[in-house]
């Protein structure tokens, strides 16, 4: 349904170096870097047609950065160990627990995630569908 994802960061070069390395535990990888006059942004993806989750080094004047009531992103992972160590390198990277990990029947039986708050206030999670409790 969603093409891609874009959201503002505090610090690009501090979240650039937290999602190159966390989504890296999860098969994604930065695709794009690009600069321009109104700013920078990197791109996330696992080698598709294109990346879908993108980070900028800021938003409009107006909007604060990291504070959407409600709003969080899920990454799929590969395996429950992969969201294990995913939280970990979060938490070592400057994210504050959300959550930590295990399984989340209320969801369905074979979920297995966890959720932190990154550097910049967003809240993320990884998740995986298959877990064999």
């Amino acid at each position: 349904m969603l093409d891609h994802v874009s959201f503002a960061v505090k610090n690009y070069e501090e979240s650039c170096k937290f999602y190159d390395e966390t989504l890296l535990i999860l098969g994604y990888k930065r695709e794009v870097t690009l600069e321009f006059p109104g700013g920078r942004v990197a791109g996330y993806g696992n080698g598709g047609v294109r990346p879908c989750l993108w980070i900028a080094d800021g938003g409009r004047e107006d909007e604060t950065i990291g504070t959407a009531q409600g709003l969080h992103f899920a990454f799929v992972a590969p395996s429950a160990a992969a969201v294990d160590q995913w939280y970990a390198a979060c938490l070592k990277l400057g994210g504050k627990d959300n959550g930590a990990p295990g399984t989340r029947p209320h969801y369905h039986p074979n979920y297995y995630g966890a959720f932190v708050i990154d550097p910049n206030g967003w809240r993320i999670e990884a998740c995986f569908h298959h877990h064999q409790p």
